[in-house]
């Protein structure tokens, strides 16, 4: 027989149960105990696997002192605050911990969010929901590109235009960054687009580097 996992194990017992056929049955078709024959007539879904716990490790002993470590650093001037390099080195000079650095990065990485949540210090997460008209709104990019033009790397400036609401794009490649590129740019997007529309578009803009503008 096939090798199945066991939602499939319990779906082919409970099938061959409706069918009529015993539990002892049951158990010979399918090599499994009583108990597994049992479970599977009674439930739909095999219960959930036990999760093992956490094996022990040479850092747990020190945990308590790292954790320190990090609440002293929530009042701490940013400079001053400890690293995941200097936490290594502290334990294996004051505590002559046998421990791994990628052992103490790993724990740091996880630990560390959560006693700065639990001190309440912790940034406020906040989702602000955005919403755009249909060709009222554009975003603007004008930057640095790099293309080979006649065999040569040469450095160009791309004029990108997005609308907000329908993602759609236009794209164009100019040899400078001047205000004339950066306006024919526009009138290029608006006529492939179709125009403004009845109210003129309102547009974000990302400048290029300092000293690309005429």
């Amino acid at each position: 027989m096939p090798q199945m996992s066991k939602v499939e194990l319990y779906a082919a017992i409970r099938r061959d149960h409706r069918s009529g056929m015993k539990m002892r049955e049951l158990e010979r078709k399918y090599n499994v105990s009583w108990r597994t024959v049992k479970k599977a007539v009674d439930s739909v879904w095999p219960e959930p696997r036990k999760k093992l716990p956490p094996r022990p490790t040479a850092l747990d002993p020190y945990k308590p002192v790292i954790d320190e470590m990090l609440r002293t650093d929530l009042d701490a001037p940013r400079k001053q605050r400890h690293t995941i390099t200097r936490i290594f080195h502290r334990l294996v000079e004051e505590h002559s911990a046998d421990v791994s650095y990628q052992m103490v990065r790993r724990y740091v990485s996880d630990r560390k969010p959560e006693i700065l949540a639990a001190s309440g210090k912790a940034p406020m997460e906040a989702f602000v929901p955005q919403s755009h008209l249909p060709g009222r709104e554009a975003e603007v990019d004008f930057g640095d590109v790099t293309v080979r033009l006649a065999g040569e790397l040469v450095t160009c400036y791309l004029f990108s235009l997005r609308l907000s609401y329908s993602g759609k794009a236009v794209h164009r490649v100019f040899a400078s960054c001047g205000q004339e590129a950066f306006f024919e740019g526009h009138v290029y997007a608006l006529r492939t687009l179709g125009g403004a529309g009845p109210r003129s578009a309102t547009t974000t803009s990302s400048r290029p580097s300092p000293g690309c503008w005429g």
